[in-house]
């Protein structure tokens, strides 16, 4: 059975149509990377447009903000035309600015305007930390008790979110929604479009965190009519530790003033007229605030060159093949060793990673990476392992299994504690 499940694996590697792209990352000899989904790998193109952004700071000094095949002014607004594909929007409707928190806190600023009758911000009890920090912090704000004006969707097993529970929980005094696209620990895909219709026939505006679905699956935000979104750049889409995020704002709500002002989100014509009064930008420009981060944006040149070559519809179709194989694995090779998988099983309900839950995650985590395996833990037993569609293959899927098995059949996770790093 091992020597069919091989020939599976170097089957699906023949066949894959992106194989070319592996060798566009640097990886580590001898090492399975399957932490993608928590910080991508650095690719030559990626390194490239970094050093020419450097150079032109070298070359140019202030001259840059205008000169180069990448002038500093419009920066943002060019990498918005790049990432407006992978989810559905138009190019004016995306800017690149910020980090996943701080462009949450404006687009709640802009957004979240309490009245007597609507004044309760609704999530989910299983989104990322940083989002409710925020949510609660901006009702607080406001003068109102996160404990009566924050509701939050429970999960039913501790993994999913069920889409009726969060229409169910859409209530008049409902103001606004932040939801997840995909659950960071479960993968789990929400229905972006179902849960947007239904927040609209009652009058609800409706966000939601892309972090770990921009550059994992495809979206149409625009076309579901959703009225704006946020992510990171450095997980799925390889824009290097603390590159850049984005966010997105459906085109009918421009004009909107943004809630925290600065002068980036000024009329380009005019922001240089240093008028004491605004006038903002037309587009999703009017959300930035200070001046771009050059230097922590321009990995993302490269990155997005190499999405905007495969598209968004192969990466998805390739990321499927390894996280099903995976799946497979795991339930033929690991069985009785105590793992479950946590993650939905449904193609159009899993992001691009495999969650597997076991007593002893964090030990068995160590004891992985001494292996040479990274995976990802998850307090408090939580594994997550994420085989890229553009850098990783089957073949490592199959080797990384193997050396899981090895791992409980001799129970060398046992000389490690089974408590978190400090980072994990």
């Amino acid at each position: 059975m091992k020597i069919s499940l091989l020939q599976e694996a170097k089957a699906l590697d023949f066949e894959n149509k992106l194989k070319a792209y592996r060798d566009e990352f640097y990886l580590n000899d001898g090492q399975i990377y399957f932490d993608g989904n928590s910080l991508g790998l650095m690719s030559k193109r990626a390194e490239m447009a970094l050093d020419y952004l450097t150079d032109s700071w070298k070359r140019y000094a202030i001259d840059g903000w205008t000169k180069g095949a990448y002038p500093w002014f419009t920066l943002s607004e060019k990498l918005a035309e790049l990432s407006a594909p992978l989810i559905g929007a138009k190019k004016e409707e995306v800017i690149v600015t910020g980090s996943t928190t701080s462009n949450l806190h404006q687009l709640l600023a802009t957004f979240f305007k309490p009245t007597e009758k609507r004044n309760k911000i609704l999530a989910d009890n299983l989104n990322f930390p940083t989002d409710i920090y925020a949510i609660k912090s901006k009702l607080e704000q406001h003068g109102l008790d996160p404990n009566s004006h924050f509701i939050q969707v429970e999960s039913r097993d501790g993994h999913t979110i069920e889409e009726i529970d969060v229409i169910a929980a859409m209530r008049e005094d409902v103001s606004i929604i932040i939801l997840p696209s995909v659950l960071y620990r479960s993968g789990q895909i929400l229905n972006m479009q179902q849960l947007t219709q239904e927040a609209h026939e009652r009058g609800i505006l409706i966000g939601f965190d892309l972090c770990h679905s921009i550059g994992a699956i495809p979206h149409d935000l625009s076309k579901w009519g959703v009225d704006f979104a946020f992510w990171c750049t450095y997980k799925h889409l390889n824009g290097g530790p603390g590159s850049v995020a984005g966010l997105y704002v459906n085109e009918r709500h421009f004009g909107t003033a943004p809630g925290l002002a600065g002068w980036f989100g000024s009329d380009k014509n005019r922001q240089f007229d240093m008028s004491h009064t605004m006038t903002q930008a037309m587009t999703a420009g009017a959300y930035q605030m200070g001046t771009p981060h050059i230097l922590s944006a321009a990995p993302l040149f490269g990155s997005l060159e190499i999405f905007h070559e495969v598209g968004i519809d192969a990466i998805r179709k390739r990321s499927l093949e390894l996280t099903n194989f995976l799946m497979k694995l795991v339930e033929i090779e690991l069985d009785g060793y105590g793992f479950t998988i946590s993650n939905p099983r449904e193609d159009h309900r899993r992001g691009a990673h495999v969650y597997l839950e076991h007593p002893e995650a964090a030990r068995i985590c160590k004891a992985l990476k001494k292996v040479n395996v990274i995976p990802d833990f998850r307090t408090p037993r939580g594994i997550r392992l994420a085989p890229v569609a553009l850098y990783n293959t089957a073949e490592e899927v199959y080797d990384m299994v193997q050396r899981l098995k090895n791992i409980m059949e001799h129970e060398t996770y046992k000389e490690f504690s089974n408590a978190r790093e400090i980072v994990s």
